[in-house]
């Protein structure tokens, strides 16, 4: 679901606790991971711009979100379980379910891309 929020913090302030946590620690890998990382909002949700490289997440529904490339994801594929992935996404219910040595790998690669 897009949000009307102008920043990530508004964003998050938005979520419920666990999912505020959950996405609140994936914002801190990234900026971790990827220090270089330009913070932003796009389509209503928390977006980094690496380059013209993007990632982002989301708070949907039924799920949350991790957003990049499909090819890197696809990549990742046989290391995500049982994680439902789409072109371009990777979909949990909670952040234990999502392996977060996996997304730094991914956001590594990433910014790969940018040099």
């Amino acid at each position: 679901m897009q949000s009307k929020a102008t920043t990530v913090d508004a964003y998050l302030a938005e979520l419920p606790a666990a999912r505020r946590s959950a996405l609140d620690t994936l914002r801190h890998l990234i900026l971790t991971t990827v220090p270089a990382a330009e913070e932003t909002m796009m389509y209503g949700m928390p977006a980094y711009r690496i380059g013209n490289v993007v990632c982002g997440l989301a708070s949907q529904k039924h799920h949350m979100a991790f957003y990049c490339c499909d090819d890197i994801i696809e990549k990742y594929r046989s290391r995500l379980g049982k994680l439902d992935c789409g072109k371009g996404c990777i979909r949990f219910r909670q952040l234990e379910e999502l392996p977060l040595e996996v997304v730094s790998s991914i956001l590594q690669d990433v910014s790969a891309l940018t040099k």
